[in-house]
């Protein structure tokens, strides 16, 4: 295993040094996972939007003309994906309003309106214009992003920041145009104002980061910790200016839906419940006799359980007193793993993969401040599951029940 990662480590050092190659293969990568998906659906982008027919039906005017729409069946929760949330979501912004799209819970996703904000900017053009929106923000963000956190690392660690541009986690957000890889991206760029004493622009980032998605507060409150342990008044300020506009936007959310309430996701908390039934699946998995492709889809979720406690104990790895903040990160990240139930999050791969995201970023500030850490398990099961992702994403992911427009 050492001379695996050796290998790893002398082949992102090369490609740091030559990034015209490093972003061909980006390019390369990029390109399969989209064009073996839109292959799939008579090459139409909005195949990765995940229409579900029962709500395009319900928000049909705003749905664009001649999409892939999904039927419904085993395994895809019946009716699409939450990429067409935000898709119907910034339709409303775009059309300068703010009316909920019709027939999805706003209980947990009616905050999230961070991501439909941005779509909706190109919205203005029109369905497809949206559509379009979803593909560059999430390409052009991780670009950018990876750029910021690359000028942050120490000179001997700017090779890391690779990890990051494949964090088969985003890639996996991307798959399916969701908001995690939108939201990481933000945080990082949020992050690099913050260390350039940009506070503005910090602010700002930050705010959209968290109504993008709120495990972006994992990010920022070690930051604010940090300030407070620090009696750095006016960063301390600062971090928590950027709660200003995420609770303005909770207190229009309380007042437009009476029965909405934050603590609603509360509801999710249930401690190794997910783990311990999805454990149990498999055990059944063997006395049942499943087909090869349900056994092979029940068993790509084992390598997140070793990631999970591959990530709990990086936390504790090293010298604890060097990149604290980023520890914390880290263990609220797997506390959100830890916690999270079977039913919505651990019986689906995509859902609970993309809970990872956030510790990729977080892992590489944390090896920027401590080389002593945990490092070598951790990046080589990141890059174990990138492969496995492409090679279930291009390869194996079957085709499922659809239709050209309504």
């Amino acid at each position: 295993m050492k001379k695996i990662y050796q290998f790893v480590d002398k082949t992102f050092l090369y490609l740091d040094t030559k990034l015209w190659l490093l972003f061909l293969i980006y390019a390369i990568v990029l390109s399969s996972v989209t064009f073996s998906y839109w292959k799939k659906y008579d090459w139409n982008p909005s195949a990765m939007v995940n229409f579900g027919r029962e709500f395009a039906l319900q928000n049909e005017e705003e749905t664009p003309r001649k999409a892939i729409i999904f039927l419904g069946e085993e395994g895809d929760l019946g009716a699409g994906y939450d990429g067409q949330i935000f898709y119907y979501f910034s339709r409303s912004l775009s059309n300068f309003g703010l009316d909920w799209p019709k027939g999805f819970d706003e209980s947990y996703r009616a905050p999230r309106i961070g991501y439909p904000f941005l779509i909706s900017i190109f919205g203005i053009f029109g369905k497809w214009g949206s559509v379009f929106g979803m593909y560059f923000w999430n390409i052009v963000l991780i670009v950018l992003s990876y750029f910021a956190l690359r000028s942050m690392l120490k000179d001997e660690n700017k090779h890391l920041s690779i990890l990051y541009l494949f964090n088969p986690f985003a890639l996996g957000s991307y798959y399916v145009l969701v908001s995690d890889s939108v939201m990481v991206s933000l945080v990082v760029l949020a992050y690099y104002f913050y260390k350039n004493e940009k506070m503005f622009g910090f602010i700002l980032l930050s705010s959209l980061a968290i109504l993008t998605k709120e495990p972006a507060i994992f990010f920022l409150f070690p930051l604010g910790l940090k300030a407070l342990v620090s009696r750095d008044t006016k960063r301390i300020l600062i971090v928590a200016a950027t709660l200003i506009i995420p609770i303005s936007w909770h207190l229009y959310l309380s007042y437009k839906f009476p029965n909405w309430r934050a603590s609603r996701l509360t509801d999710f908390i249930l401690p190794f419940e997910g783990m311990i039934r999805y454990s149990e699946s498999i055990f059944l998995a063997f006395e049942d006799k499943i087909d090869i492709r349900a056994f092979a889809r029940l068993f790509s979720r084992l390598p997140l359980v070793f990631m999970f406690f591959m990530g709990s104990l990086l936390i504790f790895s090293g010298k604890l007193t060097k990149g604290w903040e980023f520890r914390v990160c880290l263990f609220l990240v797997m506390f959100m793993i830890g916690t999270a139930g079977y039913y919505h999050f651990w019986s689906v791969y995509e859902n609970v993969s993309r809970m990872f995201t956030l510790s990729i970023p977080a892992f590489i500030f944390l090896l920027n401040e401590d080389k002593k850490v945990l490092k070598m398990e951790y990046a080589l099961l990141t890059l174990g599951l990138l492969f496995l992702f492409l090679f279930k994403a291009i390869l194996i992911s079957k085709t499922l029940t659809y239709q050209i427009g309504l």
